[in-house]
């Protein structure tokens, strides 16, 4: 038998729960929003539903073809599964939560910031988000039913000058810390 790796062609972020894994993509001017797919073993992968399934998570109206929902990142943290993502069209990035991912999820929080390609990265106790539009890093706090919080810009380049940074995001790995971007000419 011949397996396809990865499980969906494309670039989609994933992440690991024990031994199962969880991908989203975009989901642009379609609804529901935001496909979710489960693996235990990353050769077979099924689709478990859409993070955002009611009107009060997503509303379209006039999307265009090529905007709506851009690059969703999910993460978990304490139990919790944290969906962040931007409607291009239609009032920027928010955040969604759920305790399981194929279950409810909560109805969006508005981040109130602009840009894109956005990212929680959690850290003792503290949510730090992160989106394209220059390199901006907001310091979140995170509570179980809410998100607080407070922006604090701390960039405009990603070191390269006239550029912006693409797809930003925080890792930490054996104590660690990296910003990983991709520099964005114009």
């Amino acid at each position: 038998m011949t397996y396809e790796n990865p499980v969906l062609p494309g670039s989609h972020p994933d992440s690991r729960v024990g031994d199962d894994y969880y991908l989203v993509t975009s989901s642009f001017n379609y609804f529901p929003g935001v496909p979710l797919y489960h693996s235990d073993n990353l050769i077979l992968g099924e689709r478990l539903g859409h993070c955002l399934m009611r009107e009060s998570q997503l509303v379209l109206g006039d999307t265009r073809s090529s905007g709506g929902i851009f690059a969703p990142t999910l993460r978990h943290h304490d139990g919790t599964f944290y969906l962040v993502t931007t409607h291009v069209d239609g009032g920027g990035h928010f955040v969604v939560s759920a305790d399981d991912p194929a279950g409810e999820w909560s109805d969006p929080i508005d981040i109130g910031a602009p840009g894109f390609d956005p990212d929680l990265f959690f850290d003792d106790g503290t949510a730090y988000f992160t989106y394209a539009a220059g390199p901006t890093l907001a310091e979140t706090t995170i509570q179980r039913t809410a998100l607080n919080l407070v922006m604090e810009a701390v960039g405009d380049t990603c070191g390269i000058e006239g550029s912006f940074c693409e797809a930003p995001h925080l890792y930490e790995r054996d104590s660690v810390y990296t910003f990983a971007s991709m520099p964005n000419v114009k």
